[in-house]
């Protein structure tokens, strides 16, 4: 009997707060509709065969437009949600050190680096220099100096430049809409397990109460995070070497396009087979030197014994 007593109120209880919701969002939608005393309505859509029965006097606004403003200022007003980050790919004398200075601007500005990577690149000649990676937040509002100040450490154009902008107010209006329903449920269980009496009942309820509030801080900690990345920029900078983009100089003359790859290629191409001419000098030469001269010698004396036994033989025969 208690159980289903239990189950009747909440049920009841959520066609209730259906109800409410409902009646709510229609108001909210339809603000000039009027109840008439029939059941029908008057000022609304649906309802033009009364207008001449009870249709109100038009109201006069002042022509400076303070009817428009009183409208405006009735409807709820949302705040926006959006998310923005950028990515910039510089070509800098010194990526370590510029590396260090976009840190140190981005904790002057409120911000904090997010990570930090410093490793060393070979070229084709073989030449090694250094390049960075570096990711920082800075306060949204800062975004646009954050991006000056950055590319101020470069004498040339980004090679990349990239700045994405999400919208997730809509997303975030609904966890708040989810998180309000399941906090008035959180609220509800709480009070129908206070009046259950039996272990059995109390269990069920306390289950179901650790299952929404699992939701209610899954839903918490996404909202907090929609918060903080709206609030915070994030900013990934690519720090390039400017000897790894130097075009390739002969007396003089420095070819692009096609003819640096070209190029580039040839002289790829002569420094493999140096590599290979060096190989066979230090390597395969003393090797081959070691395992086949003995070999060689030992079958070459093998040789020059059947010949003698062979040359034996005969004259021994004759």
């Amino acid at each position: 009997m208690w159980k289903r007593i239990t189950v009747a109120l909440v049920l009841l209880a959520l066609t209730l707060s259906a109800c409410a919701a409902r009646s709510a969002n229609q108001e909210a939608v339809y603000p000039g509709v009027v109840e008439m005393p029939t059941g029908k309505t008057v000022g609304g859509m649906g309802a033009p065969s009364y207008a001449e029965e009870a249709a109100p006097a038009p109201m006069a606004f002042p022509e400076t437009g303070e009817g428009d403003f009183a409208a405006d200022a009735a409807a709820p007003s949302v705040e926006r949600l959006v998310i923005k980050n950028a990515d910039l790919q510089l070509v800098v004398e010194d990526p370590p050190a510029v590396m260090d200075a976009i840190g140190q601007m981005a904790e002057s500005m409120g911000g904090y680096v997010v990570s930090a990577n410093l490793y060393q690149t070979t070229l084709e000649g073989g030449v090694k220099v250094p390049r960075a990676s570096i990711t920082v937040r800075v306060p949204a509002e800062k975004l646009n100096d954050a991006l000056e100040q950055i590319k101020a450490h470069s004498d040339q154009l980004p090679l990349r430049e990239d700045i994405s902008s999400q919208d997730v107010t809509s997303e975030y209006t609904d966890l708040n809409s989810r998180l309000r329903n399941l906090e008035a449920a959180e609220a509800q269980l709480q009070k129908i397990m206070e009046e259950a009496y039996k272990t059995e009942d109390v269990l069920r309820v306390y289950q179901e109460l650790t299952n929404v509030r699992q939701e209610i801080e899954v839903i918490k900690g996404r909202m907090q995070y929609l918060e903080q990345s709206s609030a915070l920029s994030a900013i990934s900078v690519d720090l390039i070497a400017d000897a790894a983009v130097q075009p390739i100089s002969i007396g003089g003359w420095e070819p692009s396009g096609v003819a640096k790859e070209a190029i580039r290629a040839l002289l790829k191409t002569y420094q493999n087979i140096v590599d290979v001419l060096i190989w066979l000098a230090l390597y395969a030469i003393p090797v081959g030197v070691v395992i086949l001269l003995p070999i060689y010698l030992i079958v070459r004396g093998i040789i020059r014994w059947r010949r003698k036994r062979k040359a034996a033989k005969i004259t021994s025969e004759s």
